[in-house]
């Protein structure tokens, strides 16, 4: 990430330089740049940018500076991918959310477990092979527990109102493991209207897991907030919508348009249709998204290559903790110079 001014330059790396230093990613390289064109705080996007960053790349693009999270980077050889940028001073650092990492998520595909709906501590228990790396963990990878707070919705949420003449579309769902899938549906959403204001609503946990089953939601409703809110063409998140489409929620909002895509409709607990109460007032709308990833898809690509990403994850750690080691022993010997400096 490079910061230009004013301006945001994501640079997304090549799946085969990801797949050399990190392991596989689990998305396609179209993908991942389609997502990240999707997030609301990004201006332009390198494709095909370096896993290693170097000066000459951010002097290519007029970067003032490269941003990354606190969580260490490293190549395949163990080698911090920012140093030569760090050494220069043209680097910047922020804190990272913690708990939600590719890491994590992969693994709750794999342990097919519903204990990440919640913040059970036993969770950790269940991690198989996700972060059980050599001599202790690693604080990047492994499994923790995603808290949310007022202040992190503030810094996601729009804060904008719905203005005169604008159309309030609403739309709703789980939006579990946010994809392009759901990207190009909001995309074809905002489309309908040249003022659109698109309210998403997200329903409960355990109502997801009512009508999906399994470990679903992957994510829990506290994060999928935050990932729909990074969405350019959402201006608005109901957090645990009603499941029914009711028409307290509609007057409520001032709905004007009622989407869904072309996926199946559940019914109600009670065998009902959730969507009668916008059909019978005509304002019911399907829209074709022209994509057919799903949830479901993506989570069976982790499976079909778990061995690789159960390995990704193992490797990962495994040099992250190499790092922390000698990290350590550096900060042991400067405690002895300083002691033997004060004894002479």
């Amino acid at each position: 990430m490079c910061r230009h001014g004013s301006k945001l330059i994501i640079p997304p790396h090549p799946v085969g330089e990801i797949s050399q230093h990190k392991g596989p990613p689990v998305f396609t390289q179209d993908e991942r740049y389609k997502m990240v064109r999707a997030i609301k705080w990004v201006d332009e996007i390198v494709e095909g940018a370096p896993y290693v960053t170097t000066l000459e790349t951010l002097d290519k693009y007029t970067s003032d500076f490269c941003v990354h999270g606190d969580d260490i980077t490293l190549t395949v050889d163990g080698k911090d991918t920012y140093e030569e940028v760090k050494r220069s001073g043209r680097y910047r650092e922020c804190k990272r959310t913690q708990g939600v990492s590719t890491t994590d998520l992969v693994g709750r595909m794999l342990l097919m477990t519903k204990t990440h709906h919640s913040n059970i501590v036993n969770y950790q228990q269940h991690t198989d092979n996700f972060g059980k790396g050599p001599k202790g963990h690693s604080p990047w990878t492994g499994v923790s527990q995603f808290l949310q707070t007022s202040q992190k919705i503030i810094q996601f949420a729009s804060g904008q109102e719905p203005q005169p003449g604008d159309t309030i579309i609403y739309v709703a769902g789980a939006f579990d493991l946010f994809h392009i899938g759901h990207v190009d549906f909001l995309e074809a959403v905002s489309r309908l209207s040249d003022k659109p204001y698109v309210i998403v609503g997200l329903h409960f946990d355990q109502e997801v897991n009512r009508y999906k089953g399994k470990n679903y939601p992957i994510m829990n409703v506290h994060e999928r907030t935050l990932s729909v809110l990074a969405c350019r063409y959402v201006s608005e998140v109901v957090i645990g919508a009603p499941y029914a489409v009711t028409r307290e929620l509609l007057d409520h909002f001032k709905v004007d348009l009622v989407c869904h895509g072309k996926t199946e409709v559940h019914p109600d607990k009670d065998g009902s249709d959730p969507y009668a109460e916008p059909r019978k007032k005509g304002i019911l709308h399907t829209v074709d998204s022209m994509n057919s990833l799903t949830t479901d898809s993506i989570v069976q690509r982790i499976i079909k290559n778990r061995l690789l990403f159960e390995a990704r994850n193992q490797k990962k750690e495994a040099k992250e903790m190499a790092v922390i080691q000698a990290m350590k022993r550096r900060e042991e010997e400067k405690g002895k110079e300083r002691a033997q400096a004060v004894n002479h």
